[in-house]
């Protein structure tokens, strides 16, 4: 009797723990449905004013603002010299180029005292923002006025070689791009249109990263796009076009965007100083940089808006093997739980509308606290299966809402960007990336979850915050010069 009372009562706890897994994952892939067309329909939008966009006027205008592109390297040597080279072959009317080497023990800073005949000046750098780090000095390129790359001491920290080009920095508009970034040559034009268009309320822009991996590049800039040869990297080729075309693109449109990628934003150099820089204790500097603008604009009662792009292209690196996606996306996770909870006043705060109401507590509940629900869920089911606490016609429902819902949701977001801008132009690329979204869900999205988990955990802990290493391959080499 009493046996009989214990199994009934596990029974309903894992069949709760069940109704709850179902629940979430059916919400959660709701609001991805809800964000994807809220960004089809923005994306139709933009393509009905790309004509008038005035693109070509804004390369002359006077009123365009000068952009100082700053990108943190450590140990980059594979691929410094194509990223410094698209910076500067970018379509833009005036811009400026500094790079910080942030200690690195390989050959970044020879390959690009190579590549730009690099000379060393004196020069006192100003502390608009605050630093840790020494510099050990600043050089320039001869015969360009406006390349720069400063040589630091690093305390392990992205936000502190950041803080130092803020601080030398000269122009208005500052872009921050990563070292194995190439962006496409109307990239920045692109992006900075927002500070044209509404050059008052406009204080920060973000815009596309898509993965580089299987795409063929010469002089700094990409000349062929394709595939990764990697199921692992052809899977984050989905992962990125979901969250940046339409995940990004959604939040944007709701005035509740509250990640502008540290591979590819734009920020107005004067709202960035005023906020005081990047943090330093954050290693989620892009998303905690943004929540701070949004904090530091309602307090000041200043009109503002934050503005996600999704045309202009940057073309990054991911990774290739288990280990360093691993880190990668630890990192990942537990810099968003830092955010969030560095800035507590921002969850369900009406003050700061859909951001506050909306946009954080979803990356708390689904982003954050979501893979302890999903590896739960799917355990339990599990379980509950083996020991008949659940039928199959439940558990069909559970797989149904966790794993084809989201499959259909991430090909429906391959549909759009394919109407869109169709820059995998082969029909197996196609196919390619519709396996992907199978393979997905089959194994890496539990993996995943898991990688995520263990981000959470090392916040709580307070782990070491050290950038970790990121090996990096470099772009497939065209063979002629002609390509």
């Amino acid at each position: 009797m009493i046996l009989a009372t214990v199994m009934s009562t596990i029974a309903e706890i894992f069949k709760g723990l069940n109704w709850v897994g179902l629940s979430y994952f059916l919400a959660l892939n709701t609001i991805y449905l809800i964000l994807i067309t809220v960004a089809a329909i923005n994306l139709g939008e933009y393509f009905r004013r790309k004509p008038f966009s005035g693109f070509e006027d804004a390369l002359k205008s006077p009123v365009t603002l000068p952009v100082s592109v700053l990108i943190p390297a450590h140990n980059e040597e594979a691929g410094i010299v194509e990223s410094a080279r698209a910076v500067l072959s970018l379509e833009y009317p005036q811009l400026e180029l500094i790079i910080v080497d942030d200690g690195s023990t390989d050959l970044t800073f020879e390959k690009l005292r190579d590549a730009f005949d690099l000379v060393e000046i004196p020069m006192l750098v100003p502390e608009l923002v605050p630093t840790i780090g020494l510099v050990d000095s600043v050089h320039i390129a001869r015969g360009l006025d406006d390349v720069t790359v400063i040589r630091k001491q690093s305390i392990g920290q992205k936000t502190d070689a950041l803080n130092v080009a803020i601080n030398v920095a000269k122009y208005p508009l500052l872009c921050i791009v990563d070292a194995d970034a190439v962006l496409d040559a109307d990239a920045l034009i692109k992006v900075t249109m927002p500070f044209v268009d509404d050059p008052h309320r406009v204080v920060a822009t973000g815009g596309a990263i898509r993965p580089s991996n299987g795409c063929t590049a010469y002089r700094g800039r990409i000349t062929e796009v394709g595939m990764p040869k990697h199921w692992l990297a052809r899977i984050q080729v989905v992962e990125y076009l979901r969250a940046f075309l339409l995940g990004r693109t959604g939040w944007s449109k709701l005035g509740a965007l509250l990640i502008i990628s540290g591979a590819f934003g734009v920020f107005r150099k004067d709202v960035v100083i005023d906020v005081g820089g990047y943090n330093q204790l954050s290693i989620g500097e892009d998303a905690d940089l943004v929540a701070r603008i949004h904090k530091y604009m309602r307090k000041h009662g200043t009109p503002y808006r934050i503005v996600f792009v999704s045309e202009p292209v940057c073309w990054t690196e991911v990774p290739e093997d288990i280990p360093t996606l691993r880190r990668q996306r630890r990192r990942w996770s537990r810099g968003l739980l830092e955010t969030i909870w560095s800035n507590p006043s921002l969850l369900l705060n009406p003050r700061y509308g859909t951001l506050g109401l909306l946009a954080v507590p979803y990356f708390l509940l689904f982003e954050v606290l979501g893979p302890v629900v999903e590896l739960t869920g799917f355990i339990t089911l599990i379980v509950a299966l083996v020991f008949h606490f659940i039928n199959f016609y439940f558990a069909g429902l559970f797989f149904a809402v966790a794993i084809f819902y989201g499959i259909l949701l991430s090909i429906l977001s391959l549909l759009i960007e394919e109407v869109s801008y169709h820059r995998y132009d082969k029909w197996r690329f196609l196919y390619q990336a519709i396996i992907s979204t199978l393979i997905e869900n089959f194994g890496y999205r539990q993996m995943h979850a898991y990688w995520r988990l263990e981000g959470v955990m090392q916040a709580l802990r307070k782990a070491d915050r050290s950038w970790g290493p990121m090996p990096r391959k470099g772009f497939i080499p065209t063979e002629t010069s002609g390509a």
